[in-house]
């Protein structure tokens, strides 16, 4: 008498789906990533809600505190928002590096690597979240700075335009902090990375003019990825730009382009390797 062994057939996986196509499930895991941080801002608002404060609160202090820009015609807000835009997105970074070196140090992305699901829905979670938040940062910022006297002069194509670079520069920034964050592992090391990001955004025209720099200075102020995209906002919505003419400030547009494509394609690569390579 013989006996029947039967097998039972596995479930199928995201990887090994029959049927559906492969992209089909990345799109599903990085959208359930995504999910699960507008979850986390739902149930910690405190802390979007004092990331969302803080560019307002350096808007309003250079604005009334410090304020009184040398060498501008015109309104010095109206040169002071678009700057602050700018470094705005610039220091996404450091809430990038902390959200990723905080799911690191709790060993949420090494649980997530090992279900079944693609492997840089992760990645792609973590960046459509940040997105997301930059740019409400950006209406908040935006709103605010209507309400204090800020004003644009441009076309409906123009603002648009302004505000696709600055979330290109976001975007750029995002994939820096993935990669610094993943190198860091802790939340505490992204400190260190503060003492570079704030030197780097103020040695810019956000908020200063370069005319009033020594020359090397200046020379290295108009060249920062950030007072590209500053200049290049400006001009766009046509608020007050620095009256001395370089190749830096006359080539703005181009610039505003190169430099976030440029840190893309360098550390979006170098993030994913780092992602693959976490458990060597």
């Amino acid at each position: 008498m013989s006996t029947a062994h039967t097998t039972q057939t596995p479930h199928p996986t995201p990887t090994t789906h029959p049927t559906t196509p492969p992209w089909t499930w990345a799109l599903a895991d990085s959208w359930a990533m995504t999910k699960r941080e507008l979850n986390h801002w739902a149930r910690q608002p405190a802390h979007v809600i004092v990331g969302l404060i803080f560019p307002v609160m350096m808007l309003l202090m250079f604005t009334y505190l410090i304020g009184g820009g040398r060498d501008i015609e015109g309104d010095f807000t109206n040169y002071l928002v678009p700057g602050m835009l700018a470094m705005t997105m610039a220091f996404g970074l450091e809430s990038t590096m902390l959200a990723v070196t905080q799911d690191l140090g709790k060993g949420i992305i090494d649980r997530f690597r090992s279900m079944p699901m693609n492997s840089g829905a992760v990645l792609v979670g973590r960046a459509t979240a940040d997105m997301l938040q930059s740019t409400v940062a950006l209406t908040i910022m935006i709103t605010v700075g209507y309400a204090i006297g800020w004003r644009w002069h441009t076309t409906p194509t123009n603002f648009l335009t302004a505000i696709a670079l600055l979330l290109l520069l976001r975007f750029a920034m995002l994939w820096v902090g993935i990669h610094l964050a993943m190198i860091a592992r802790k939340p505490e090391l992204v400190q260190t990375v503060q003492i570079l990001v704030w030197p780097l955004s103020f040695l810019s025209n956000a908020i200063a003019t370069p005319t009033t720099m020594p020359t090397w200075l200046a020379t290295l102020t108009e060249y920062n990825p950030l007072s590209a995209t500053a200049t290049t906002i400006r001009t766009l919505l046509g608020n007050p730009t620095t009256t001395n003419p370089t190749w830096a400030t006359t080539h703005a547009e181009l610039l505003a382009i190169a430099w976030p494509t440029t840190l893309t394609a360098l550390f979006l690569p170098l993030a994913i390797k780092q992602f693959k390579n976490l458990n060597h």
